[in-house]
């Protein structure tokens, strides 16, 4: 019998390891959801793939920064152009265009870098609950009926997720909204370090702007919620295992201007910094006056 937690791993795989259609031309698959927007996490994670893609051997990410500029739509692929802007001795840089009907859809650049030894430090991981003491995310819904959109099942049944509970609330507009979760590949992926940074990639969109809501009396599935990244950049400290527990602690020490921006940090299960994260998203109430954005 087939492991349908094995094969949503492999469609995940094959999902955000791109072809290579022409130089420096590649083609990101369509994702296997119903019509709608494309999750950002797989648009950076597409876009991640083809810049790696013929680096010298030994260069990781170790940085990427992006912008979104239009929704993408899950039913076609998407073209991603990679400009080659250096190769050093350590370092290499490439800039990345997503596009869709031959308009961009979001423009990546990407730095990588030859491993060597420096100076170290790292904040200590926060104390939190360890997964095993936690529940499902979806046994979580469950309980607060509160339906997950089935493209959102679809896009994570790839992942076993454990959220924690929120943080302090947020006072009269004052405060520091936080909350944290555990994840990891639902079944191994394999030991290609490139591969786990493209995890992780993918993964790094998961409710961080959410937590950007978190102090208000709306909920983010809400259709009273228009909600999209803007902005979103990791910076790779090591190579992530995703197929062990991995703890992302996100924070949000500002919302306004129909905006709002989220931190997060991600720790393995020995404590080790794995990436630090940060997104500026849309967060605006559709009861407001329509706008071009």
């Amino acid at each position: 019998m087939t492991d349908p937690r094995a094969l949503a791993v492999e469609e995940l795989r094959e999902l955000l390891l791109v072809e290579e259609i022409d130089t420096d031309l590649f083609r990101g698959a369509a994702a296997a959801e119903r019509p709608g927007r494309v999750f950002g996490g797989q648009v950076i994670a597409q876009a991640l793939a083809a810049a790696a893609k013929d680096l010298r051997k030994g260069h990781h990410a170790h940085s990427l920064h992006a912008y979104f500029m239009r929704p993408g739509d899950t039913q076609r692929p998407i073209i991603y152009r990679v400009l080659r802007d250096f190769d050093g001795g350590t370092f290499a840089n490439r800039r990345v265009v997503a596009m869709q009907g031959g308009k961009p859809i979001l423009n990546l650049a990407a730095s990588f870098q030859r491993p060597e030894d420096g100076f170290s430090h790292a904040a200590p991981m926060p104390e939190v609950l360890p997964p095993e003491q936690l529940p499902e995310m979806m046994d979580i819904l469950r309980r607060k009926s509160a339906p997950m959109p089935p493209a959102l099942q679809e896009r994570l049944a790839a992942f076993d997720i454990r959220p924690g509970p929120p943080g302090p609330p947020v006072v009269d507009g004052v405060g520091l909204a936080s909350q944290y979760l555990w994840f990891r590949l639902a079944r191994p992926i394999g030991g290609d370090p490139a591969v786990h940074r493209i995890v992780l990639a993918y993964a790094s969109d998961f409710a961080l702007l959410t937590t950007a809501v978190l102090p208000q009396d709306i909920k983010f599935f809400s259709p009273q919620l228009q909600a999209a990244s803007l902005d979103h950049a990791v910076w790779f400290h090591r190579t992530p295992p995703v197929d062990d527990w991995l703890l992302y602690h996100m924070d949000s020490p500002w919302a306004g201007h129909a905006r709002g921006f989220a931190r997060g940090t991600i720790y393995d299960r020995t404590g080790n910094m794995i990436a630090s994260v940060a997104q500026e998203g849309l967060c605006r109430r559709r009861d407001q006056p329509p706008s071009e954005t």
